[in-house]
């Protein structure tokens, strides 16, 4: 059965860090009001871009009581999970759904490696156990050039096959096109989201349902047809080559900082380090190559 409603673009927010190395909450509460402004039909916050394995419990819990507060409606909302104990990963992703998030994206454990199929199924097996009739509108996240842990396309359907009204989707940012056609084919009912931004509108022309992206931090407006209808656009797959020439969080924190002004944006936090004014230098010229330089 093929899904007849569009996910769209949510913008993987990244998070700010203030002097003292506190989150500036205010900043990033603007930051997401205007990636809704430019177009993004959600916020996904402590991803892979926000920083999330380095943001406490009790930080996030702070800043979803302020996005909330700040009016930004929870539906819009999608959360990340990426810690190893299983007890951790469900209490994180109940906070957030208690509080009505649209999504949780569940990263698989990944302290040990080599570890499998079998070993991370039972992992998220326990995670929904442990949530109860709470769980719901899991996107469960393949990331293995960080994780080092794939998610076959084969365990996904384990996955959804055990837990049809809790595994609604996948995020694959593999960057192996082959797996992701894959994917594509056998789990077509599924919410499949793409984060490599260069595989992107190819995978919504083949009933991918649109992305949960870094790159939407700074330019929104040139991903929503990609995500939204599988239109192509060179610049976005030439700046992703850009942004892997750096450590890519940092790189995409720097690309913030220059299209808002706001130089709180640079700071990472550890083990994470900033990029080089060099660097930064680099990145601004190659943008502004790519995108400040085509006739409007």
């Amino acid at each position: 059965m093929k899904l007849t409603s569009r996910f769209g673009l949510s913008v993987a927010l990244a998070t700010p860090f203030d002097s003292d190395g506190n989150i500036a909450i205010e900043a990033m509460i603007a930051q997401a009001r205007r990636s809704l402004a430019a177009g993004c039909s959600s916020v996904t916050l402590f991803g892979t871009t926000g920083e999330g394995s380095s943001v406490g419990n009790g930080e996030r819990e702070r800043v979803l009581a302020a996005f909330l507060d700040a009016g930004i409606a929870p539906g819009n909302i999608i959360v990340g999970v990426l810690v190893d104990a299983a007890e951790d990963a469900a209490m994180q992703a109940a906070q957030a759904l208690s509080r009505g998030a649209r999504n949780i994206l569940l990263a698989p454990p990944s302290y040990f490696k080599n570890v499998s199929d079998d070993g991370v199924f039972q992992w998220f097996s326990n995670v929904f156990a442990l949530l109860g009739d709470t769980a719901r509108d899991i996107i469960v996240y393949n990331l293995p050039s960080l994780t080092m842990v794939p998610l076959s396309v084969s365990l996904i359907g384990r996955l959804r096959t055990a837990f049809p009204h809790i595994v609604t989707g996948v995020k694959d940012s593999s960057g192996d096109w082959p797996y992701t056609e894959a994917l594509l084919e056998a789990h077509s009912d599924l919410i499949i989201l793409v984060g490599d931004e260069r595989h992107l509108a190819r995978a919504v022309r083949l009933g991918g349902q649109g992305a949960i992206s870094g790159m939407a931090n700074f330019v929104p407006h040139e991903l929503k047809p990609m995500a939204e209808e599988g239109k192509d656009d060179s610049r976005v797959a030439d700046f992703v080559l850009e942004l892997l020439k750096h450590p890519v969080v940092p790189a995409v924190k720097a690309m913030v900082a220059r299209t808002t002004s706001e130089e709180t944006w640079i700071a990472v936090r550890p083990p994470l380090t900033s990029i080089s004014g060099e660097a930064r230098a680099q990145l601004a010229l190659a943008f502004d190559n790519l995108f400040r330089s085509k006739a409007a």
